[in-house]
């Protein structure tokens, strides 16, 4: 997979399984599994954090071959979903942790484009989430004042 700001092919992540269907050794059945991520949602954790938990603590490898829908679908049919998707939340903190880094090192010239890719990478991805109605047509982010708001 090709990376966004670079002209580098780069490695793709872990592989998923071939298998589309949940293993013989699972413990749980599929509505424990969505009373899980449902505690687990009501605690604060995110989709990939609750992934995770779910995996190396209570050994359901797959929730998508377990229940047949995402993690985050079962969030969206249980209203526990969150009001900014996480990928955009996650970019709100590298960018927030960049902005705090160059305050520090002013003539950190590859830190100061690491914020303006950033920032072009929440520009898009707010587009992206605005066209398919994820989040209001009158949200914005604001990158002077670090924040996101709605008129």
């Amino acid at each position: 997979m090709a990376r966004m700001h670079s002209r580098k092919r780069g490695k793709h992540g872990s592989k998923k399984p071939a298998k589309k269907t949940a293993p013989s050794w699972i413990l749980h059945d599929s509505k424990k599994a969505e009373l899980l991520i449902a505690k687990l949602s009501k605690e604060g954790k995110t989709a990939s954090q609750i992934g995770i938990i779910l995996r190396d603590v209570y050994g359901i490898p797959n929730i998508l071959a377990l229940c047949g829908k995402p993690i985050s679908a079962i969030l969206k049919e249980k209203k526990l979903s969150p009001e900014i998707p996480e990928d955009l939340t996650s970019l709100f903190k590298k960018y927030a942790g960049v902005k705090k880094h160059l305050e520090i090192n002013r003539h950190d010239e590859a830190a100061s484009r690491g914020l303006l890719l950033t920032q072009s990478k929440i520009n898009r991805l707010v587009k992206y989430y605005k066209r398919s109605g994820r989040i209001p047509e009158t949200w914005k982010f604001d990158a002077e004042r670090m924040g996101f708001f709605a008129e």
